[in-house]
């Protein structure tokens, strides 16, 4: 056998690339992963979802902010947050993950390659490594799962140390005593939440009306409202025109308001890595913020080339990017498999408060004219919600008002992320208020709460119709 072909080519080793590599080598395909970085796991593993997620944890645990609402325990800062103390974690967890995605590869027997992948021609990908040298190799099928960075607006001058992006903000050297984030989408409202419960003073400049347009707007107002009480100011139907940093950093909003933060975090969306793949020369072609066009089977306009993951823009989830992958992989080898993708997909937001959704809004629903009904169950009507202290966090379902099949969940507050599984599930399966209802939940869980959402939601329902 040709030591230099093989069945797939895959590059990048983000979650996008792990899982196809693996997915293919399951089914017994020869196959090759090529990544550039000395690190394995791309953004989710290095810079993105992992490490922002530890240092949540790590921030939530350094400020005792779970435990403020126990009677009688206070576990607030006693002392001021060293980088050390910020920053160990989530080394630690991220070097643990770095070596679970080689061992997941080597398992697979997926051959690793160390440079930067880039074509030659349709079928053959030269990759050159740090030392200059370059190895050529071929793949019957290509993979593409290089990713994305964060886009730098050429106004900010991210040479200075105190200006930072989602990816270098992991490189801080100190604690500020201020910061400006720039963007109140998922990214700057995490990164947001994290520095605020440190005690650092945030401020949040939105060019839109509010943050994290993706939400239910009744959501979406409570995260706000959650997000200012611990001190969080926001600044919307604004965007900053100019930055100067010299001694102090200067800033200058276009409504003319100035603002001299000690540290600005810049979320302004994210580029495909594909720059430098050379994807010309096998007619593939990318958009101006350089991500891929796929259709239904990721497969790009040169028919043996696939990509997923971030490269391929929204959703642009580390869970996604997954199943993208290992969908892309079933449909190259014609594996007779899971051929396509979860008709509804969860998102998951790890502010302070945790806020989660599946399927249809209160908005989307108005504007396709579908009479839905709303149920809404508290955390400090649940005994679970009592025992952890979450006095704010709710549980809204919507039910379509003819049949109550569920049609969308929504949650803020503890836990947020793993409650809307439940409802995720029922969704995919065309459920509704029948199955809550019939269910029994352990107690005291937070999910107890779809019980009450849903006879909540029947009360309502009831009364309409009168």
């Amino acid at each position: 056998m040709d030591s230099s072909k093989f069945d797939l080519i895959v590059i990048g080793s983000g979650p996008a690339g792990e899982k196809g590599a693996a997915q293919a080598a399951y089914f017994g395909k020869s196959v090759a992963l090529i990544e550039k970085e000395p690190d394995l796991g791309g953004a989710a593993a290095n810079t993105g979802t992992l490490p922002s997620k530890t240092l949540r944890e790590t921030a939530l645990f350094l400020s005792g902010f779970r435990n403020r609402d126990l009677s009688g325990v206070n576990l607030s800062i006693k002392h001021q947050v060293t980088i050390r103390d910020f920053l160990v974690h989530e080394q630690h967890v991220t070097q643990e993950e770095r070596i679970r995605i080689l061992d997941n590869l080597s398992r697979h027997r997926v051959k690793l390659f160390r440079g930067a992948g880039s074509f030659v021609d349709p079928h053959t990908i030269s990759i050159r490594s740090n030392d200059g040298s370059e190895t050529r190799i071929q793949g019957d099928v290509v993979l593409i799962a290089v990713g994305s960075s964060p886009f730098r607006p050429p106004i900010y001058p991210f040479d200075d140390p105190r200006v930072w992006d989602s990816d270098t903000i992991l490189q801080l050297q100190h604690m500020p005593k201020s910061m400006l984030v720039v963007g109140g989408g998922v990214i700057g409202c995490e990164y947001a939440c994290m520095f605020a419960i440190l005690g650092i003073e945030v401020t949040v400049v939105e060019q839109r009306g509010r943050a994290v347009g993706s939400l239910d707007a009744e959501i979406a107002a409570s995260l706000q409202a959650q997000m200012e009480s611990i001190g969080i100011r926001f600044i919307f139907n604004d965007s900053v025109e100019s930055v100067t940093a010299n001694e102090a950093i200067d800033v200058r909003l276009k409504s003319g308001l100035e603002l001299q933060p000690g540290a600005i975090l810049v979320s302004s969306g994210r580029n495909g890595n594909t720059q430098d793949l050379g994807l010309d020369r096998v007619g593939v072609a990318v958009n101006e913020r350089g991500v891929v066009r796929v259709n239904a089977q990721y497969q790009t306009e040169a028919a043996h080339v696939y990509a997923a993951g971030d490269v391929i823009g929204s959703p642009a989830l580390a869970s996604t990017a997954m199943e993208q992958a290992r969908v892309a992989m079933v449909n190259a080898f014609d594996l007779k498999y899971k051929s396509d993708m979860a008709v509804i997909l969860p998102y998951g937001i790890y502010t302070i408060p945790e806020c989660s959704m599946a399927g249809e809004t209160e908005e989307s629903l108005q504007k396709q004219g579908i009479d839905y009904v709303v149920g809404k169950a508290t955390y400090d009507s649940n005994a679970r919600g009592h025992i952890i202290g979450d006095d704010k966090g709710f549980l809204k379902l919507l039910f379509a008002t003819e049949d109550m099949r569920l049609l969308g969940v929504h949650v803020i507050g503890e836990q947020a992320t793993e409650l809307v599984h439940v409802g995720l599930t029922a969704l995919l399966l065309k459920q509704g208020a029948d199955l809550f209802i019939r269910t029994c939940y352990n107690y005291p869980t937070l999910t107890e709460l779809y019980k009450y959402a849903t006879y909540d939601a029947l009360g309502r329902r009831a009364a309409l119709q009168k």
